[in-house]
């Protein structure tokens, strides 16, 4: 299988080991607006297929696939142009900047007749996957609330600058990903109401967001997230969970540590994430759920399994993030569209 990658940024090197993890005899072709950034990522994947224009990469290669790993301003015209050539598009989150484009991106795939995956790579954490057998295996009974939170003063601006420019910063970049762990957790959401700050001000955008949350199955749950809290104990990037149920309670804790409590007794149980030798020690439970996704994805490409981040699905978290700023922007709940 051949992959066309375009954007060869930050996060590009980690997505592309994951391909090769997922599958080791994958080939890729880069593109890069920055001729040396695809080159550079060329010479470190062993590839001679590099370009600076999306345009020439498509007339002049045969691709099995495309991994857009760019800004969300270019995601619409660049799924539109791959989904003409009759590709399969991989696009990073969030999907789009408007549900305006969201959809159109989702309705032009359609209309091609190829498949679009979202790189919604949260729910394929390890320890997130852990947590929903527990879930569903009734060790708790019934869910009525839960709290799932990302709270941090990680110097996440250090290595990828362009966040602090943002005019939307926490919600879209990682409210997102804790909105959809919300959704495959405990299903749709009813309702939403939705709080923003900004504390550093050095940036545009807000840096923490508390979201509530009503969801079809019952649960009340909030999403709190912060990259400007002072923590007792630094996990980033690691999100953390806590759910009561009507038999008992389960919490993911720092260090993939699970605490469930039943009226008889508590027990603790840890798991280890998959070592892979590419992985960044800092981004570990992250960059490794990559390949979980990838195999999920390339399964779909196969008609093996369905696809779970597919755009139509993704649709469904980016109304959740507009919904949130619409709610802060107005200061009131928002009542959601049945899906």
């Amino acid at each position: 299988m051949t992959v066309g990658i375009i954007g060869c940024g930050f996060w590009a090197n980690y997505q592309i080991a994951a391909w090769r993890q997922a599958e080791p005899a994958m080939q890729f072709v880069f593109c890069d607006q920055v001729l040396e950034n695809a080159q550079k990522m060329a010479e470190s994947f062993q590839s001679s297929a590099v370009y600076g224009d999306v345009g020439a990469m498509l007339a002049a290669e045969k691709m099995d696939l495309i991994d857009i790993i760019t800004p969300p301003d270019s995601h619409a015209a660049l799924t539109t142009q791959v989904a003409q050539k009759g590709i399969p598009v991989v696009c990073q989150k969030p999907m789009a900047l408007n549900l305006t484009d969201a959809q159109a991106m989702v309705d032009e795939c359609a209309r091609q007749g190829v498949a679009l995956f979202i790189h919604e790579n949260f729910r394929w954490q390890m320890p997130l996957r852990h947590l929903k057998q527990r879930i569903e295996s009734g060790c708790i009974g019934v869910p009525f609330r839960a709290r799932i939170y990302f709270n941090s003063r990680f110097p996440v601006f250090e290595n990828q600058p362009a966040l602090a420019t943002l005019d939307q910063f926490i919600v879209a970049d990682l409210g997102v990903h804790l909105l959809d762990v919300c959704r495959f957790l405990f299903g749709e959401a009813r309702a939403l109401y939705c709080q923003t700050q900004r504390v550093n001000p050095g940036i545009r955008g807000e840096d923490v967001a508390t979201i509530l949350l009503k969801m079809d199955r019952g649960v009340t749950c909030t999403v709190e997230l912060s990259y400007a809290s002072t923590v007792a104990y630094e996990c980033f990037p690691q999100t953390l969970v806590e759910v009561e149920g009507d038999q008992g309670a389960i919490s993911l804790l720092p260090n993939y540590t699970f605490s469930i409590t039943s009226k008889a007794e508590t027990i603790t149980e840890r798991i280890s994430l998959p070592e892979y030798s590419w992985v960044h020690p800092q981004y570990a439970v992250v960059q490794s759920s990559m390949v979980a996704l990838h195999q999920n994805i390339l399964a779909a490409i196969r008609e093996r399994v369905p696809a779970e981040t597919t755009g139509e699905d993704n649709l469904k978290t980016l109304r959740l993030m507009h919904a949130a700023y619409e709610s802060a922007a107005t200061n009131r709940a928002i009542t959601l569209p049945k899906p």
